[in-house]
């Protein structure tokens, strides 16, 4: 019956060091998984038109944005997004932040219109009224707070003119494409207007130069993430 006596002899050495815990039995282990992550960045108390919090994070490996804009053959217009040290979460994804991931929220003059997972959205020209417009793209983690560098927004920005608003009759709209992405610090252009009642295409010329935030700016024939 010697195994009984080391058996006793080992319960009474646990009781001794705390307890069950105190003999490894797998409990502090399954508490040291169960501890959550490191948070990412800082959170800032500055917040965006929502309410959303800031997130801060080094400049070194920050994502980083472009926007690229050009009207379409349907009135409307063709968004394209460049990202660096950035990856689109699928829908469904957690609600927490994760370093380099999330979605970018689309406005137009501040307002919210998008929430884009992916590097390409159509623009409908329903939503361009006649005039100069701002449309800006803006990355947010998974918890929707706003990445941000040195306390700006990552963020770029585009000027687009459109003539007539929506489709017309008896003739195309003129507008006038947003360039490529400049550096960030940029100081963007003033829209040049296109001819009149000429259609005016991703190839012919500038309206205007894109602005990018604080986060930076990618190659302009970078692909996203």
């Amino acid at each position: 019956m010697s195994w009984k006596r080391g058996l006793l002899a080992a319960l009474a050495v646990c009781g001794l060091l705390g307890g069950p815990a105190g003999c490894g039995s797998g409990d502090g282990h399954g508490r040291a998984e169960r501890v959550s992550a490191p948070p990412v960045g800082r959170l800032l108390d500055g917040t965006d038109e929502k309410g959303r919090h800031y997130r801060e994070v080094e400049k070194k490996n920050a994502p980083e944005i472009a926007i690229e804009v050009q009207p379409d053959s349907d009135y409307g217009w063709d968004v394209r997004l460049s990202v660096r040290h950035f990856h689109f979460s699928p829908a469904g994804a957690g609600a927490r932040a994760v370093t380099g991931r999330g979605v970018a929220l689309l406005y137009l003059d501040g307002r919210t219109i998008a929430t884009l997972r992916g590097a390409e959205h159509h623009l409908s020209g329903d939503l361009v009224p006649r005039g100069t417009h701002h449309v800006t793209a803006r990355l947010y983690a998974d918890d929707r707070t706003v990445w941000t560098v040195h306390g700006k927004p990552v963020e770029s920005t585009a000027d687009i003119t459109a003539s007539v608003a929506g489709p017309t009759h008896g003739g195309a709209p003129t507008r006038t494409p947003a360039s490529t992405a400049t550096p960030a610090g940029a100081t963007a252009g003033t829209p040049v207007a296109a001819p009149p009642r000429r259609r005016t295409t991703g190839a012919s010329g500038n309206g205007g130069r894109a602005r990018t935030g604080t986060g930076g700016s990618p190659d302009t024939g970078g692909k996203a993430s």
